[in-house]
């Protein structure tokens, strides 16, 4: 391997991005982090024509993975990383083992290293090994691993807003710990921080970035009572809403009460005047 054992500059990255407490810190970042980070460029569009090879050698283009139907989960890696990018993927696994969903049904997974000196040999070899992990075979179908050169890989970055910057003195990437939902024709709808993720944000983000093609009735009926709140990276719920509900379920009790009652009243009186 020809990447040193270093993890101090990628786990301060992913700090810097992942934990708020970061920017109160009194001591300024590393000089090797201050460009290191994500602009949340939401609603953007990403060049779908961009091409890259995928683990078995193929020629594609992002467009390959939007059908115009499912939403697509996408991560910015590198395969040799020392340790981020490792926590990035077992946190993907982690949070897919404890959803019923399956990638390549209601959803895609995209993964691109974003060192251009990766191949196709390497990206097999990562998605042979998250797979095992993940215990789902089916997957396969709908977890791509990329490698692509530097022209693609910057222009999908700049887009989504990821900055990360390599550090040739150490043959490392600084980069942040990010995932990006996008929609079924690759807009950005949300960014997932840190390497833990909640499996109900994560569902109800593919659910959102769907606009209705995925999800269940209580999906649908969760969004309207929540909304995501990017400071702590979660959806939590909505007062007003929740107040229109409840009132509405209010009036349906006390209308259901009172239509028992008339109709209890009718039949008692009805029964007077036959006796």
């Amino acid at each position: 391997m020809r990447r040193k054992s270093r993890i101090v500059i990628p786990f301060l990255a992913a700090l810097a991005v992942s934990l708020p407490c970061v920017a109160q810190l009194a001591e300024p970042l590393p000089e090797d982090l201050e460009e290191i980070g994500v602009s949340q460029n939401l609603n953007a569009q990403i060049p779908l024509e961009l091409e890259f090879t995928d683990d078995a050698g193929r020629r594609v283009a992002l467009a390959d993975y939007f059908d115009s139907e499912r939403p697509v989960l996408l991560s910015l890696v590198y395969y040799e990383c020392p340790m981020l990018c490792t926590l990035v993927l077992d946190g993907m696994v982690r949070v897919l083992e404890e959803m019923d969903w399956v990638p390549g049904k209601q959803f895609e997974i995209v993964t691109i290293s974003i060192d251009p000196g990766e191949g196709t040999e390497l990206a097999s070899t990562k998605k042979k090994n998250y797979l095992r992990s993940y215990g789902v075979p089916e997957a396969a179908e709908g977890w791509h691993f990329l490698t692509g050169d530097a022209g693609a890989i910057d222009v999908l970055a700049d887009t989504i807003g990821f900055r990360y910057r390599y550090l040739e003195d150490r043959d490392e990437y600084a980069h942040p710990a990010v995932l990006f939902v996008l929609t079924p024709e690759g807009k950005v709808s949300r960014y997932l921080f840190g390497v833990q993720h909640n499996p109900r944000t994560l569902r109800l983000s593919l659910v959102e970035a769907g606009r209705g093609g995925i999800g269940s009735p209580v999906d649908k009926f969760l969004l309207y009572c929540y909304r995501y709140n990017p400071e702590d990276g979660r959806y939590a719920p909505v007062a007003l809403r929740m107040m229109r509900l409840g009132g509405g379920l209010t009036v349906l009790v006390l209308g259901t009460v009172l239509i028992s009652f008339w109709l209890r009243e009718a039949r008692h009186r009805k029964r007077k005047r036959l006796a």
